[in-house]
This record gives structure tokens, sequence and C-alpha cells, in this order.
């Protein structure tokens, strides 16, 4: 594939992000915002500087006051003198929108309002005052709302309402309090870019109908597996829906690899393939073999250390046992970042085990990837250059809306020899233009949804020293939590040590149990403490954080941190909210 070049497309080195903090700059900001958005400028500034007034407390936005609104004008006129008609929203169905004929400002007004919906969601997400979660039970909302689907068409303002009442209940994934998963916070430019990408309302599968889009994912690929120390970037890749599909498909390449025979002739063709992966690795491995036809009773679970990472001895056991029984391991899944204790495992000693039997390597770092962005953190992946496959999810550490995962392969042309079909309506090979920029026939999927245009337009916004003062500052914030707690009465640590990447896993101790030996009965009772504590966060919507037993470790709160507009305020809040909700158990 030829290169797209440098300048426009490519990424640069520098921090462009560009933080307006001087008042003139923000002011120049809502001048060209308000020119260019009218309505939706106005309002969008008054809300951020303070101009009008804050949305109502409830957990969406503020309810229309009126089922009509002057429509917005089109023309290229600034003033405009164009009369203004009112547009009624209780007498207007979708059949009055584009491309209904007169059809333009009614659908200006509308979506006009819908942004105003979104962008009073956007601020209060960032507002401590406001709640997280809205708490009711399923129950609950099924009986206060009519959700189900009728077979006549509602109208415009019933639409609008369904909007505010979907916000309402919604978890503010951006808060700076909610640190329930991985993937948290919502960035502005990222947001805007999912924007265009739904209006531009097409499929990656060729470059005749998503040229720009084909075009940026193939520099994005390229220059993450730059990062991840492939020479010169080279090698394959595809963005995939999740992290979960990204691990199947380097399953189904690695067996590829060892047996493309499969691809035709199926299992039976084939010996029993043995895939290897840690214990607190994650459970789309065992997914995708069971999807795949290997069987999840083949996928092999690896031994830990107290810290949650593959002990490399234990892998070499396990694969001799299984060529001792005649069987073929094919695949070893390292973690770079497990799910709960954020472990990661030792690459390099993996990638020695690997080279040794001639087994495909795969590096799940669907967590741990962005910490190569760090240049103070991402040592914790050394050995990963040596995989023969990479899942690297940017919707988690990096913070790009979900979803963003993407699946790195160091061997280019295998991806396509392992899944095309050659389908002759879509792949045609007499196109006026190069060939290799058709990539949908390396996919498992035939319509792909755009992914990348998210993750390149805010690489271009903060530039790889952006990303890496996130991240940075997000594992300062789970060291600041660790100090705390790790002293702290009521308090006690999953495991010892300061955590490798943001998760911290913790006991809270209420005092009713201090007192107590540590034996089975207050193992029972601390169990319950925890998922106690959640319920009581999110029906006080004050914060959210997640918790899990593993292995013979019963229920303990994992805190993870990857949330942009977290801050030491926000931590120490959380603390404060364990004690208090959790002080009478």
């Amino acid at each position: 594939m030829a290169s797209p070049g440098s300048g426009f497309w490519s990424f640069g080195s520098e921090d462009g992000s560009g933080d307006p903090e001087n008042s003139g700059t923000a002011r120049a900001w809502c001048q060209v915002a308000q020119k260019f958005t009218g309505g939706i400028g106005n309002k969008l500034c008054a809300l951020l500087y303070g101009d009008a007034e804050k949305p109502a407390e409830s957990g969406g936005s503020q309810p229309l006051r009126t089922t009509s609104r002057k429509a917005a004008c089109a023309c290229n006129q600034k003033p405009c003198s164009c009369p203004k008609a009112e547009v009624n929203y209780a007498f207007l169905h979708a059949t009055d929108l584009l491309p209904a004929c007169d059809g333009e400002r009614p659908t200006l007004a509308f979506l006009q309002d819908v942004m105003d919906i979104l962008l009073q969601y956007v601020v209060k997400s960032f507002d401590r005052s406001t709640k997280v979660i809205d708490f009711h039970y399923p129950n609950e909302l099924l009986q206060e709302y009519n959700w189900e689907l009728a077979d006549q068409p509602q109208n415009l303002e019933e639409i609008l309402m369904h909007c505010q009442t979907t916000l309402k209940y919604a978890i503010k994934t951006g808060h700076p309090r909610y640190f329930n998963q991985l993937s948290t916070g919502l960035d502005m430019v990222g947001l805007a870019a999912d924007w265009l990408t739904s209006t531009a309302n097409t499929n990656m599968f060729t470059y005749e109908i998503a040229p720009v889009f084909v075009l940026l994912e193939y520099v994005t690929l390229k220059k993450m597996r730059e990062i991840i120390g492939w020479p010169g970037g080279s090698g394959d890749g595809i963005f995939s829906p999740g992290g979960a599909i990204s691990n199947m498909y380097a399953m189904l390449i690695a067996r590829f690899k060892m047996f493309p025979e499969v691809k035709e002739k199926g299992m039976a063709a084939i010996p029993k393939l043995i895939a290897f992966t840690s214990e607190h690795s994650h459970f789309s491995l065992k997914k995708g073999a069971a999807a795949l036809g290997i069987g999840t009773d083949s996928v092999i679970l690896i031994k830990c250390d107290e810290r949650g990472k593959m002990i490399p001895s234990d892998l070499e056991r396990r694969i001799l046992e299984a060529k001792q029984k005649g069987f073929v391991p094919f695949l070893v899944s390292a973690t770079a970042g497990t799910t709960v204790y954020g472990a990661f495992d030792p690459l390099l000693a993996v990638a020695d085990i690997c080279k040794k039997y001639k087994i495909w390597m795969h590096v799940d770092a669907a967590w741990g990837g962005g910490l190569l962005m760090s240049r103070k953190h991402k040592w914790k992946l050394s050995g990963v250059e040596r995989a023969n496959s990479v899942t690297w999810n940017p919707h988690k550490m990096m913070g790009v809306p979900l979803q963003c995962s993407a699946l790195l392969v160091r061997e280019e042309g295998l991806m396509q020899s392992c899944n095309q079909m050659h389908a002759s309506y879509l792949f045609q090979q007499d196109k006026h233009y190069d060939l290799s920029y058709d990539t949908g026939d390396k996919a498992l999927q035939c319509g792909r949804h755009v992914d990348v245009f998210k993750l390149w337009l805010m690489w271009r916004a903060k530039g790889t020293t952006g990303f890496e003062a996130h991240i940075d500052k997000c594992l300062e914030l789970a060291e600041y939590l660790y100090n705390i707690i790790k002293n702290r009465e009521g308090y006690e640590m999953v495991f010892d040590g300061k955590p490798q990447h943001t998760n911290v896993c913790f006991w809270y101790v209420p005092p009713s149990l201090r007192v107590l030996d540590n034996n089975e009965e207050r193992m029972s009772r601390l169990s319950k403490v925890a998922p106690v504590i959640k319920a009581r966060m999110m029906e006080y919507g004050t914060t959210m954080v997640s918790y899990q037993p593993l292995g013979d470790k019963v229920n303990f709160f994992r805190m993870v941190i990857s949330n942009p507009a977290a801050t030491h305020q926000d931590i120490d809040f959380l603390i404060e909210e364990i004690e208090r909700l959790g002080q009478d158990l």
C-alpha cells in the first residue's frame, strides 16, 4: 500500500492542544462559534461562560418551554433578513424533515434543539454538584415511561422529550467522579469527531465510499505500529468492535498462520490446538476459542504471582504437557494491563518461550497499551515489539469515545489472506485507483463502523505529548490514592506494593469488622460490604466504583482512573464517601 504521505494526514510530535485559558481567546472562540452555528454557539457560550441561567438540576436538560420556535435559516447572508416562520413540533413528524420538500427549515430547527439538549448534558457532566447517576430500578423505569414501539409515528415534540428522558437516566460517564469502568471520561474533540462520523454515515470497506477515513486508518495504524516498535511501522491492522473481537482476530490469524488449510477444510482437518493465557486474563480469550470452534477446554490458564503476572516457568511447563499429549500449542496471549489488578505479564520472558517453541505471541494490551504513549511508563510493556499481534484499545486509557479498538499484526498481508472472500460486487479488480486501499476484505465484518476518526482527530488536537500528559496524570492519581489508604484505618490492600497501572484494589473494613479475627465469618461478612456501599453510591448518585471477587479473595473495590476530569479532590471525595456509606455496616 502506498503511503498517503505527511502533512495534513500525519501526526506531529508537538503538543497541539492549545487550551484557551485566557478570556480573550475564549470569547474569540465564542464569536466564531456564533457566526457559524447561530443559536447553538450562543447557548454553548452562555453555558460555558456564565451568561445564561444554568441548566436545571434534573439528570438531563431543561424541558422544552414551548412547542414552537423560530426556524433557522440556511442562507449565507450575515446578518440574515429572511422571514422566520414558526416551527411547531406538536404538528410535525419525521416525514416533515429532510429530504421532505420544504424540510430544510424544520430540519435545522429540530437539529438545533437536539444539539441544545446534548450541549446542556455535556456541560452538566462536568459539574460536581450534579449526580453521576439518577438511579431507578428497571421495573420503575418500565412503569414510569412507555418505551414500547407503536405502529403510528409520534410528533417531533415527543421525540425531543424522548431525547431528554434518555439522557436524564443515562450514566454521566464523563463526570469527574465516575470510576466504574476502564472506559471513562468525555473528550470534546472526540465527541465532535463522533458527531461528524455519524453525519458522514459511511462504511469502511472500500476507498470509493470512505476515502478520507480509509487513509486515516492507514496513517493511524501505522503510527501505532511504530510506537509498538515494529520497524518503520510495518505490518497490518484493523479497527474492530472492541478488544474481545480484536483478541479473537488474533486467535483466528494465529490458527491460519500455522494451518492455512483450516480456512477451507475446517477444524476437522487439523490437530487439536491449544492456546495459553494467564488466569487473570480477559474472558474474551475463551469466548474467542468457543466462537472459532477451538473450544474453551483448549484454553489453558497459566498461574500468576501475587501481583497477577503470568509465571513464565508455569507457561513452559504447560506447553510441554500439551505437546506430550500430542496437542499443538498455537498461541500464547500475554496481558499488558489485566482487567482487575492492572498487571503486566513479563513480555520478554514470554517472547523467549514463544520463540523457543515456535508459537504465535499475542499481547492483549487493550487496557495497558496507552502506556506506550508515556516515556515514564512504557517500560512496563518491554518486549511488546516481539509480539506477532497486539490488541490496543484507545477507548480505554487514552480516553477516545467508545468504541475504538485496534488489532495490530506484525506480518503484512496475513489478515488479508486469512479473511478475504473476493466478493466481486465490492472488491472489483478493475477499479481506477490503488486497490490496496480497499481494506474491507481483510475484516470479518462487511459493514464496518468508522472508529478511526475520533482517535485521529484527538491525536491531532493533543499531540502524542497530550496523551502522555493524560496518562502520567492518571498514574499519579492512582499512586496518590494508594499512598492515602495503604496505612489508613479501615482499609486493607488486596496485594502489596504500589499499583502497576491505575488499578487500586482494596477492601474497606467497617468498624464492626475491625475487631474480628481473620476467619471465615469475617470473610463472609466482609464480602457483603462492597456490594452494599456500591448500591448506596448509586442510589445517592454521588460516585461509582467497581467491585468483584477474584479467586479466593472476597468482594473488594477495584478503583481505576482513566477519566481526564478526575483530580486529587475527587480521590479524596471517594475515600470520604466510602467511609460515610459504609461505617454502619
